[in-house]
């Protein structure tokens, strides 16, 4: 602990950002594993979905240290650039749905109505002793919540640790995170409901989507004006820009009341791929049902319901490497390329 407060102090302000993006980012993953294990334990057995639990921190150990080590060893600009491409897309998913959910296009996320889905889900499944394990299915039901939860707050903590050169920090705010609610969710015994996890998710969704900009781009070559001081108009530039997107959309929004039959019928633009199928992931499809939902997991947080706006990330670095290249310093591509791709993706989906 010593260690990484004077880590803290010797980065100065550089690590605040990196503490409150990895603190803010790490809670809402921590919350949605709670509310799972939290639903396992009291519907089923307690002692079986801690075992869960238990076994998705030992993988998650031997995760981070095999791959570790390999994120640290990558050349600074190629992990800059991988970096960057990731945060981009995953960023810009959450900024999305933020703007979605605040424009009443999508349901605001209910931790207390997902935690009655899974409650009621627990309860109906069959009993069943494997292993050694009282009930398979609050085991593996735990199991999946933080191995899926805990593999994006690896990401984040690996990923801003080691591209700010301070991993240390960027653990100690998933830890604090962490501690904070699962504290809070033994302590209450339901889920966080009270959380302002949807404020959390856009404002962790600005953030992220502004560093994988600021990344990226750096990552294919460009200098920054000003350098690092760049975030400081990267960051209220995309939070202008959701933020026009969200009146825009309330006004669409307002209009289409007025024609429409029943306000239910916009219900069905928005297409939800946030939450855990509570489906135990070990059933009797063994391995290959782990390892199908272990890859869709990857595709939907690399990629998800957005496979244009990855698309328009890809080329909007691509387009950024070219300048660069030709002798020009395009730090305004990335930019231009999320003003383009928020409408566009936006205005797609409600339009489906």
């Amino acid at each position: 602990m010593p260690y990484l407060l004077a880590g803290s102090y010797y980065y100065g302000m550089n690590s605040w950002p990196l503490f409150i993006s990895v603190f803010l980012a790490c809670a809402v993953e921590a919350v949605e594993a709670t509310t799972i294990v939290l639903a396992a334990g009291t519907a089923r057995d307690w002692k079986s979905a801690l075992q869960g639990t238990s076994s998705a921190f030992v993988l998650l150990a031997v995760i981070i240290a095999a791959i570790g080590p390999s994120i640290s060893s990558l050349p600074i600009d190629s992990l800059r650039l991988f970096v960057g491409t990731l945060l981009l897309v995953f960023g810009l998913q959450w900024v999305r749905k933020a703007i979605l959910r605040s424009s009443g296009y999508k349901a605001l996320h209910d931790e207390e109505a997902i935690f009655q889905e899974e409650l009621a889900a627990a309860r109906k499944a069959k009993e069943g002793k494997r292993f050694g394990v009282a009930d398979w299915y609050a085991f593996t039901l735990s199991f999946k919540g933080v191995l899926l939860e805990g593999l994006e707050v690896v990401f984040i903590v690996l990923t801003f640790g080691t591209i700010q050169h301070n991993v240390g920090v960027a653990s100690l705010g998933a830890l604090i995170a962490v501690v904070i609610v699962v504290i809070a969710g033994v302590a209450l015994r339901k889920p966080l409901a009270r959380v302002p996890e949807n404020t959390m998710k856009y404002i962790v969704g600005v953030m992220l989507t502004s560093f994988g900009i600021f990344w990226g781009a750096e990552g294919a070559g460009v200098k920054w004006p000003h350098t690092d001081a760049a975030l400081l108009v990267i960051v209220p530039f995309v939070l202008l820009i959701s933020s026009a997107m969200i009146l825009l959309l309330k006004s669409m929004k307002s209009h289409e009341a007025l024609v429409l039959e029943s306000s239910s019928a916009l219900e069905s633009h928005a297409v939800d791929f946030d939450e855990l199928d509570s489906e135990a992931i070990l059933d009797d499809r063994g391995l290959w049902k782990l390892a199908k939902d272990f890859g869709y997991f990857w595709y939907d947080f690399l990629i998800g319901d957005d496979i244009i706006g990855f698309g328009i990330v890809i080329a909007g670095l691509e387009a950024t490497n070219i300048l660069v290249h030709s002798g020009h310093n395009g730090w305004w591509a990335m930019p231009l390329a999320v003003t383009i791709l928020l409408p566009v993706n936006l205005l797609r989906v409600i339009r489906k």
